[in-house]
């Protein structure tokens, strides 16, 4: 439980935690029948008609995740023997820990404790396709990347469906809700559904599972009848009142109980009146405590100091503390005898431990875990499928293997999973309503493109990233040591995980698109920079146009350098001087003219006013327009024809094309990439983007009748 800095702000802030974690748990039980469910995530559609694909996709998903983890728990054997035999030199057979206040009720510990050490471990007391629910309070972008890494180590050990009920603020309820949605794990539900008798794991986000989860939720079959509440005892001197002079912490029983795990009886709370009680108790306390230090964990405290026959004490390894003040390491003998490990101190994976690299090793195993190797099923366990995955897997049945362009029509149904703001994000509204977003996709290679472009465009920017569980973590730490993106809270990161063998860079765009928060977009490339002061022309020019009521698209003039280290054009007039020079060209003009020739470059020199440019085929240029315009088209992937496309629909939705005359942006130069290279040496890749091109059009001939066959002819001439 993170430590709450003292002054009437904090207590305020205190005071909503606890009361929002509380309430909100009493309502999770108490509004069951009066609630849908948010969304059920998929698994394959058991159909005499599909059963033989589905049992044949199974076998090999199986194959690929069992060796997968099979490689993973080796890993983390070898590491827990290394610390063991650490442990062994360190302290020996040093007896299990007890408390300072320990009696007869106090003897659990090593009974629960030893079992524990049996060659042959215990089968958890939970039937083979019991639902095991687990709750988590997450509020923010931190606090939903934390709760990814709980995730993934829950779903590593798993062999139960999952029902995860989340009390999230807007932030977290939208990354986590699109990403729980596009990950498509089998037998986990995020939701609240109809049950008489409810109980409920709750969780910390700061803490990682060691084990299966079953075999915490088998515990609550060892409550009695009065027990409500299972917690593990507090491993630190806080509520014994004598870490520092004058500390005076809250009444609890013994050395109190820490709530980042929590077993919960939601039925028999609401039977004996919970929200009445925590109240009381927490009305009664503040009237001489005046504020809480610890949030909802010191009310909890209280009222079982108050009610301690409610409580079942939990076996301390099934909530490991790691902070500075802790006792954890008397709570176990050897390493492999933990469960859950909590880092609950704010030094998080710096806290000082005898064991900590262990735990930071299986810690950091979970945080860069590929998620896609979770999404595997439950055999034996039935569980609906949602009307997404049926229909995906309708799809993906109705391709055909022989296809020379299997791979990319394969490609365009995949799901990927997305985590939607991945760091901070901070925006507010101009009062006129012309703000612009540039947005942008890329990959680890073109990270190095991140603060130029913040230093060249002060406004908002949509981000979308796509990037492996592990690359995503070096973003995260590049992220953070870099003061120019440290200090920009108006943008937008949003992972977009790998999957596939093809650069899906139009569904890449359209995350971005589609999280652009204001009414216009500026759809460029990475590894372009802005003029310095485009920003404001644009809005400007938005303006001026009345782009609101009218169906108009800037364009922004194109060029490129062949220099690494370039000084800047900070005008029109010093662009036009190095482009006589030889230092800048016009984009592409030796590789792929007719990709930017329309925008009329000899006009543009000497233009003093926006002028007007009829489309032409391959038009590819990085343009201004309004953010719900129509999407990228995600049937190409890789390299080759995904702008193009896009321009296309422009014009057939009959969009002016308007090049702007003092604007302009400038290509940086980079290495190629690895899908530009597949395309120049491979002949079934060329073949395969010409076809996709031809159902392009046609489909665009469909949609749009008689006017869209410009396009089409315009392309066979070519």
């Amino acid at each position: 439980m993170t430590l709450l800095c003292r002054g009437r702000l904090k207590i305020l802030v205190a005071s909503l935690t606890t009361i929002v974690l509380l309430t909100g748990l009493y309502l999770l039980s108490e509004n069951l029948e009066n609630r849908q469910s948010l969304f059920l995530l998929p698994c394959l559609v058991d159909t005499p008609a599909s059963q033989f694909l589905e049992r044949a996709i199974l076998e090999s998903r199986v194959r690929k995740v069992e060796e997968e983890n099979r490689q993973i728990r080796l890993q983390l054997s070898q590491s827990q023997n290394t610390a063991t035999q650490s442990a062994e030199r360190n302290y020996g057979n040093q007896p299990w820990g007890a408390s300072a206040d320990n009696g007869p009720e106090d003897g659990y510990n090593t009974v629960e404790e030893k079992n524990n050490h049996t060659e042959c471990p215990r089968i958890p007391a939970v039937q083979k396709c019991e639902v095991i629910h687990v709750a988590c309070v997450c509020a923010g972008h931190k606090t939903s990347r934390d709760m990814v890494t709980l995730v993934k180590s829950v779903l590593f050990h798993r062999r139960n469906p999952l029902h995860f009920h989340l009390i999230t603020d807007a932030v977290a309820n939208q990354t986590l809700s699109t990403l729980f949605q596009s990950w498509m794990v089998p037998s986990v539900q995020v939701s609240f559904y109809d049950a008489e008798d409810l109980k409920v794991i709750v969780l910390d986000t700061d803490i990682t599972f060691a084990t299966d989860i079953a075999e915490l939720w088998g515990i609550f079959r060892k409550f009695t009848d009065k027990q409500v509440i299972g917690l593990v005892e507090n491993q630190s001197d806080w509520y014994l009142g004598n870490l520092w002079k004058n500390h005076r912490p809250w009444p609890a029983l013994g050395r109190g109980f820490n709530t980042g795990v929590i077993l919960l009886y939601l039925e028999r709370l609401r039977q004996i009146g919970w929200p009445q009680m925590w109240r009381l108790t927490a009305e009664r306390e503040l009237m001489s405590m005046l504020s809480t230090s610890l949030a909802d964990q010191d009310i909890f405290n209280a009222f079982i100091k108050q009610n301690p026959a409610l409580v079942y004490k939990l076996p301390c390894f099934w909530n490991v503390q790691l902070s500075d003040h802790t006792r954890s390491e008397l709570c176990y003998t050897e390493v492999s005898d933990l469960k859950v490990i909590h880092w609950n101190s704010p030094k998080k994976l710096r806290v000082k431990n005898k064991h900590v690299e262990f735990f930071r090793n299986l810690y950091l195993t979970f945080l860069e875990y590929d998620g896609n190797l979770l999404r595997r099923e439950l055999f034996g366990c039935s569980s609906q499928a949602s009307p997404e995955s049926i229909q995906l897997q309708t799809a993906l049945e109705e391709l055909d293997e022989d296809d020379q362009c299997y791979d990319f029509r394969r490609e365009r149904l995949t799901v990927h999973r997305v985590h939607l703001y991945f760091l901070q994000y901070e925006y507010t509204p101009t009062e006129d309503g012309n703000d612009v977003t540039l947005v942008a996709q890329l990959s680890m290679d073109r990270l190095q493109m991140l603060e130029a472009i913040c230093k060249h465009w002060e406004g908002p920017i949509s981000l979308a990233l796509y990037m492996s569980d592990a690359e995503a973590q070096q973003f995260l730490r590049y992220a953070q040591a870099s003061e120019v993106l440290k200090n920009r809270k108006n943008v937008g990161y949003h992972i977009v995980y790998k999957e596939g063998q093809f650069y899906p860079v139009n569904l890449v765009r359209n995350v971005a698109l589609k999280n652009a928060n204001t009414p216009y977009v500026f759809l460029t490339d990475v590894d372009f920079l802005p003029m310095y002061g485009l920003y404001d022309y644009l809005r400007k020019t938005i303006t001026q146009f009345d782009m609101a009521n009218n169906k108009k698209v800037l364009v922004v003039p194109a060029f490129e350098t062949l220099r690494y280290r370039l000084s800047f054009p900070k005008s029109k007039t010093e662009l036009l001087s190095m482009l006589d020079m030889g230092t800048l060209y016009t984009f592409r003009y030796h590789v792929w003219p007719k990709g930017h020739a329309p925008t009329n470059y000899a006009k543009w020199r000497t233009a003093t006013t926006p002028y007007k440019v009829d489309w032409e085929a391959d038009f590819e240029p990085y343009v201004v327009v309004k953010r719900h315009c129509p999407e990228y088209d995600q049937r190409f992937v890789g390299f080759g024809w995904n702008k193009v496309s896009h321009i296309i629909e422009l014009d057939a939705q009959e969009y002016d094309l308007m090049v702007l005359p003092n604007a302009f942006m400038i290509h940086m130069p980079h290495a190629p990439s690895f899908d530009i290279s597949k395309f120049r040496s491979s002949t079934s890749y060329r073949d395969c983007l010409k076809t996709l091109k031809e159902e392009f059009h046609q489909d665009l001939s469909r949609k749009y009748g008689s006017a869209a066959l410009k396009y089409l002819t315009a392309q066979r001439n070519i």
